[in-house]
């Protein structure tokens, strides 16, 4: 039995720019800040945290360059390597050579395809070494890993100002019927059309981006406002404060989901297409994935977007949106469950 604070080593190596880092970034911090772990992230691109949390120094997670040739020997008790990265060969060793094995756990990347909560939590012992990796699956079922979600989550929201929210951003008070939609996404040829069919629009619609350098500008019905890159709290912000929220990858995605708003998701292309299957895996569970399949496929490059659909359904994707947030809400978070799986094995 441990009776110190556990050490934990999270190594992330970043390829899908903001969503690795985003997502190891959210877990470190809970298991530092909710859990009391002496956390270290060793990422090797730090970049992307210098926007999602450009006060990552003062916080409770040590965050350090992933070197190349490792240089580092001590060894943490709980070892996650993120998204199937290898971790450095020198570490490997010295995880063999500690009285008790760390917990080594490989924190894959979220889908809502039937065979995860098969495989969540299933072990690989090292073909050399007396070390065993076990497979961690977030997910949206009960057998999964859960996703990732604070403690002080509805607090925040519940606290949350959009007048002032707008008010810090230059943005006017909401006008009548207005649409308030965020954009962040991928670079995506269906852009400009769905663009022009917001401009053609009936109902006024204001459009936040942030991370664009564009300058504000109004076409038709249609105004556009460039955010600056937001860090992650303020991001949530963001999503409360629209009526619809268009995300990407997986970090924003899940944010999305926390949220409690319709959304539009662009997931992150894959070879041989097959990111689609997670996407048909993900309508298919989620109680307004009828009214969402055509636009999300079209946004995702099957066909052309069609708006005036999409914008008669939105009245209706409320109530759906907000169940999902519940049924979620109810079940163990990614961290909880990640902490008691360490624990049992640690014993």
């Amino acid at each position: 039995m441990i009776n110190k604070p556990i050490h934990c080593d999270i190594f992330c190596a970043v390829v899908d720019n903001y969503g690795d880092a985003g997502v190891c970034w959210r877990l470190a911090c809970q298991l530092a800040g909710e859990y009391g772990w002496r956390v270290r992230l060793w990422i090797d691109d730090v970049a992307p945290l210098q926007q999602l949390a450009p006060d990552h120094a003062a916080g409770p997670v040590d965050v350090l360059p992933w070197q190349n040739p490792w240089l580092v020997t001590d060894t943490a008790d709980v070892v996650i390597e993120a998204f199937a990265c290898d971790l450095p060969p020198a570490y490997v060793e010295a995880m063999a050579t500690r009285a008790r094995p760390p917990v080594w756990l490989n924190l894959e990347y979220l889908s809502a395809e039937n065979w995860v909560a098969g495989c969540h939590g299933l072990s690989s012992p090292d073909p050399r070494l007396p070390l065993v990796k076990h497979f961690f699956f977030p997910g949206f079922a009960p057998g999964t890993g859960g996703l990732l979600r604070e403690r002080n989550y509805d607090e925040r929201r519940k606290a949350f100002d959009e007048s002032a929210f707008r008010a810090g951003f230059g943005l006017p008070p909401r006008s009548t019927d207005e649409l308030t939609i965020s954009l962040f996404s991928y670079p995506n040829p269906a852009l400009p059309e769905l663009m022009r069919a917001w401009a053609a629009s009936s109902r006024p619609i204001r459009l936040l981006r942030p991370g664009s350098s564009e300058a504000t500008q109004t076409i038709g019905n249609l105004t556009v406002h460039a955010l600056p890159f937001l860090p992650q709290p303020r991001y949530d912000e963001l999503l409360w404060a629209c009526d619809l929220n268009f995300v990407r990858g997986e970090d924003s995605f899940v944010r999305a989901q926390w949220a409690a708003k319709p959304f539009v998701w662009q997931i992150y292309p894959q070879a041989e297409d097959a990111h689609r299957t997670k996407l048909d895996a993900f309508l298919a569970i989620h109680p307004a994935g009828p009214q969402l399949k055509a636009f999300w496929q079209a946004w995702n490059g099957q066909g052309a977007p069609d708006w005036a659909a999409f914008a008669a359904s939105l009245p209706g994707l409320g109530g759906p949106a907000e169940q999902w947030t519940k049924t979620l809400a109810a079940r163990p978070d990614l961290a909880s469950k990640l902490v008691q799986f360490c624990l049992d094995r640690l014993k």
